[in-house]
């Protein structure tokens, strides 16, 4: 429905393109702060205006729709500029402006000093618009739009530092590989027009069933093409490889692709859909194997990392197949919260990690005559501060990061009574109840994801430094402390959103998602998942607790696992598997084509090829019979023909006048002639 006196709902996404406006425009006067200040003003701008919207849902729960213009118009084909505010929009909303707020802040501090401050700023406030017009949008279209722009920003954040050549690979990759899922969700979307005539939600869904039985299996297509769309943005089996390389930008551009924004899509697309999805059980069956299957993957090839963010990283795969596993089993309401408590623990942990990684960089490298033996340190070398090995010991040098850290992780890892404990959970109980492989390749993979947990708890934070950076390490400044902070506390108390008995999340969001049989606390499943979650942390700290490891040592785990390590630090191959499959022959063939119309290339290969042995002899005989035979005597004889007729009328052309005045007269007459006899005749 459209109701009047919200039109301050588009303030939403205007704020954040007033901000990049103004600093495209007046950064060049401003200071770094001035940068800063403008940027974090207008995200908060867009989530008070995010928070009114909210209330404002409160009393109109079925939602409403606010209407801008007419984008496109096209016989049939119309595509209005609209806004849908329903309790599902208002929910990313609020997280997306909230979470993409407090990271806005923190780069602040991070980014001091950089000398493209100005350009990072103007990319993190078009992200934030971008991904606010996905969720916001009132059709199919519009959500494309957003989704193609929430790409763009990641390729330019994502290769941000494009002076290191493997930055700008990443970018690439991100962007190639979202390029590969969204063909199949511009498919999906061209079908549902098709079908359905119409790609607003209003006109979509309510046709839902008449048109599953007027078309069978026109649903089905439909929500698998959506599908390869979620499988790119969302990380997913098989388009997961891009997420890890997409750490390669600043930190909180990780943080911001990572929780708040770009990878949340997949899902939130899956939920906006489900009147499709039910429909559709064979395409529920499958995405929720692929969630699960790519959760329990990414959590194993997560404890085989050494990098801190690319733990991270893999760890986001996983935890988006929980909430992949969860929408695609029909538990809506357990995806979209586990999404939301996973934006606070997420984003607060790489956030935190950043902290880490800047307090490294930036502390005091003299060391005192105080400090414990450094092991493993080369000479002269620069020590990568993302490696964990170069780490250890942080606890006492950086509390405050380390106490809001623990409490992310323990949120990750589904520690009660933190966040993640309770979403988690309910996803674990959801698929128990409908999908039972689903559920058994989730719960092995909440223990692997609390083994990785503690293992970079373990080599991050505990035993002593193992270099003398990590030994001088100095607490962040307040301006990132704080948005830690917060999120820590939104990490610690988020699953107060949805506590069983209480449902406040559920019953919010039914109006969207409609009623779901939810299913009920399992006091002995949530003991086994505790348990679990206990049991993979407790492993860890045996593991690591005695053993300090540097770059060249070999992991301790190698001794519990032998080589199967090496295929949990490699990835499981799955980067060179695709690079043998696709990507060398892919470049191949593009090299080959290009240098084919190359004329060189063609005389070459005439040269080389077809002019040596007795190729040529078959050739030149076969050119002399066909060559001169066929081809030339067809050509020689049109010639001679040519000349022939060319002699019997060469004295037409004698260049007197009296001749062409002849010519002319006889003409003349025997046109005359031709007119009169046709009358004679009777010829009308």
């Amino acid at each position: 429905m459209e109701v009047q006196g919200f039109a301050y709902v588009p303030l939403i996404i205007g704020f954040p393109l007033l901000g990049l406006l103004v600093n495209i425009l007046f950064g060049d006067e401003l200071s770094e702060g001035g940068i800063g200040f403008v940027a974090c003003t207008a995200a908060a701008a867009s989530f008070v205006v995010a928070l009114l919207t909210f209330l404002a849902v409160q009393i109109h729960p079925e939602g409403f729709e606010v209407s801008l213009f007419t984008w496109i118009r096209a016989g049939d084909f119309e595509v209005p500029a609209a806004l849908l505010v329903d309790p599902l929009s208002s929910v990313m909303t609020l997280v997306v402006t909230g979470v993409g707020t407090l990271i806005h802040i923190y780069a602040v501090g991070y980014m001091r000093g950089d000398p493209r401050i100005k350009r990072f700023f103007v990319y993190m406030n078009l992200f934030l618009a971008s991904m606010l017009v996905l969720v916001l949008g009132n059709n199919f279209v519009v959500l494309f739009v957003g989704w193609e722009l929430v790409g763009l920003c990641s390729y330019l954040l994502i290769g941000f530092w494009y002076e290191k050549l493997a930055n700008a690979r990443a970018a690439m990759k991100a962007f190639v590989v979202n390029r590969i899922g969204d063909a199949g969700f511009i498919l999906g979307i061209f079908l549902i027009w098709t079908a359905f005539g119409s790609v607003l939600y209003a006109d979509v869904f309510p046709q839902v069933e008449a048109v599953n039985a007027a078309m069978p299996g026109v649903i089905t297509a439909i929500t698998l093409l959506l599908l390869i769309g979620a499988t790119g943005k969302s990380a997913q089996i098989p388009l997961f490889v891009w997420l890890p390389d997409a750490m390669a930008g600043p930190t909180p551009v990780s943080a911001l692709i990572h929780a708040a924004t770009m990878v949340t899509a997949g899902v939130y697309m899956v939920a906006r859909t489900h009147a499709l999805y039910s429909l559709a059980p064979t395409s529920q069956l499958i995405v929720g194997l692929i969630g699960a299957a790519t959760a329990l993957l990414a959590a194993t090839i997560g404890v085989g990392q050494f990098d801190i963010k690319r733990v991270l990283a893999y760890s986001t795969i996983s935890q988006l197949g929980f909430m992949i596993a969860a929408v695609g089993i029909g538990a809506y309401v357990a995806g979209m919260f586990h999404l939301v408590t996973h934006a606070f623990f997420k984003a607060l942990l790489f956030l935190s990690a950043g902290s880490v990684i800047h307090g490294v960089e930036h502390g005091e490298h003299s060391p005192s005559p105080h400090s414990p033996p450094l092991i493993g340190e080369g000479k002269g070398e620069r020590l990568d501060p993302q490696d964990m090995r170069n780490l250890g010991g942080l606890a006492g040098r950086m509390r405050t990061t380390f106490i809001v850290y623990l409490i992310g992780a323990l949120a990750l890892a589904g520690i009660f009574p933190l966040s993640g404990f309770w979403s988690k959970d309910e996803i674990l109980a959801e698929a128990l109840q409908r999908q039972p492989l689903v559920f058994a390749l989730l719960l092995s993979a909440a223990f692997f994801t609390a083994f990785y947990v503690g293992r970079q708890l373990m080599l991050v934070f505990f035993g002593r430094p193992r270099t003398a950076a990590a030994a001088h390490a100095q607490e962040s400044g307040p301006i990132m402390l704080i948005p830690l902070i917060v999120l820590a506390v939104l990490a610690f108390f988020g699953g107060a959103l949805n506590l069983p008995g209480v449902g406040a999340l559920e019953s919010f969001l039914e109006h969207t998602l409609g009623h779901e049989e939810a299913a009920e606390f399992n006091p002995l499943l949530a003991s086994m998942a505790l348990g679990l979650a206990v049991l993979g942390l407790a492993l860890a700290y045996g593991v690591y607790r005695t053993r300090p490891i540097t770059p060249r040592d070999r992991d301790p785990l190698t001794d519990w696992i032998n080589g199967a390590f090496t295929w949990l630090n490699r990835k499981w191959y799955v980067d060179e598997i695709y690079g043998a499959l696709f990507v060398r022959p892919y470049i191949w063939l593009s090299g080959w084509l290009a240098n084919a119309f190359d004329e060189r290339f063609i005389h070459d290969f005439i040269h080389d090829v077809l002019l040596t042995g007795t190729f040529v002899r078959v050739t030149r005989t076969l050119a002399q019979g066909v060559d001169l035979g066929i081809i030339d005597g067809i050509a020689n004889g049109i010639a001679r023909l040519t000349q022939a007729i060319g002699a019997r009328l060469r004295w037409v052309q004698s260049g007197y006048l009296r001749n062409y005045a002849l010519s002319l007269l006889l003409g003349v007459v025997l046109i005359v002639g031709y007119l009169l006899l046709r009358t004679r005749i009777g010829t009308p």
